[in-house]
């Protein structure tokens, strides 16, 4: 596999990233909606850092690059919130509903996911590539492994967020309106936007206008996902 460049780049480190989630964590009410995502995502953040410390990446500095792109994704909507910025479409839903006592926090958990999935990791493959000068097919390894770590982590947030006893399950609304979201279909989903917005960065008139509709699809998807509940 060829790997990125080794080009000089001002991408902002892991622990920058961290600083800024957890400081999130402690600022937000524990029940805020986008608390709830930001406790998820930190988890996955600090799993990634351990994985580059511990050299299970392959490139680390493409991990690290991909990994804050990524995570500035987030934090941009967050900041866009904060002054009354519209956020992307993808974040909408999540910032609208955070407070609302009907959704549940797992529903809130897994409609960040989805827009971050869905959509920012996409731009991020996208921001990476132009920083480290590669393709790519030269990120796939660093894509599939955090996605994997995401995957990992979803079922987990599955098993602890999910309410009720296990029999009881199957009978709870919850289980029906996130039993239509997949981790996995998403993410080859997002794999295959990242490529073509990479092929169409020559062409930005179509690119941003590809982004857009992707953008709305997912916040269409995580509209869906805050659907307010009965108790």
């Amino acid at each position: 596999m060829a790997h990125c460049e080794q080009v000089p780049t001002a991408v902002r480190t892991v622990d920058s990233v961290l600083t800024r989630m957890r400081a999130l964590d402690a600022a937000l009410p524990h029940r805020d909606g986008v608390a709830v995502f930001n406790r998820v995502y930190l988890a996955v953040t600090e799993a990634v850092d351990r994985h580059i410390e511990d050299g299970r990446f392959a490139d680390p500095r493409a991990a690290i690059a991909l990994d804050v792109r990524f995570a500035e994704r987030f934090l941009d909507a967050v900041d866009a919130a904060d002054r009354d910025r519209r956020p992307p479409a993808c974040w909408r839903p999540v910032f609208q509903f955070r407070r609302h006592p009907g959704v549940r926090p797992l529903q809130f958990a897994l409609a960040g996911i989805n827009a971050h999935i869905g959509h920012d990791l996409a731009l991020a493959v996208v921001d990476t590539c132009r920083t480290l000068g590669c393709e790519p097919v030269d990120l796939e390894d660093e894509f599939d492994r955090v996605g994997d770590l995401l995957v990992s982590l979803e079922e987990r947030v599955r098993d602890e967020l999910m309410p009720g006893p296990d029999l009881l399950q199957i009978a709870d609304p919850l289980t029906h309106l996130l039993g239509s979201w997949s981790l996995d279909r998403a993410r080859e989903a997002t794999w295959t936007a990242a490529r073509a917005l990479w092929a169409l960065r020559r062409l930005p008139d179509v690119a941003r206008e590809y982004t857009e509709r992707l953008d709305a699809a997912v916040g269409f998807a995580g509209r869906m996902l805050l659907t307010p509940l009965p108790d």
